[in-house]
């Protein structure tokens, strides 16, 4: 578990292999609930190389000193990512 919002990560090994590769992350908010998004890639095991980009915005409470997971949206792919901003771009405007 993270402490801190700098620590939180989609990034995910088995053993020494890397099956969750995170590219970049932003936070979104911080505080007791934090709000991230994440650009990353998963391990395609049968060819051993990492996919196209993914998107996911991950919200984290912190109880006890430790921020844990509480909710996820996964953006599925490309075309879902610029149909999210584009709506978000003509409602704010």
């Amino acid at each position: 578990m993270a402490e801190t919002v700098e620590e939180l990560t989609v990034e995910y090994k088995e053993g020494d292999d890397i099956t969750v590769k995170e590219l970049d992350k932003i936070v979104l908010t911080k505080g007791a609930w934090a709000t991230l998004i994440y650009r990353y890639q998963d391990l395609d095991r049968k060819t051993g190389e990492f996919g196209a980009d993914k998107y996911t915005i991950r919200r984290y409470q912190k109880r006890n000193g430790e921020y844990g997971q509480k909710s996820k949206f996964n953006i599925s792919s490309k075309d879902q990512a610029e149909k999210i901003i584009n709506a978000l771009n003509s409602w704010i405007k």
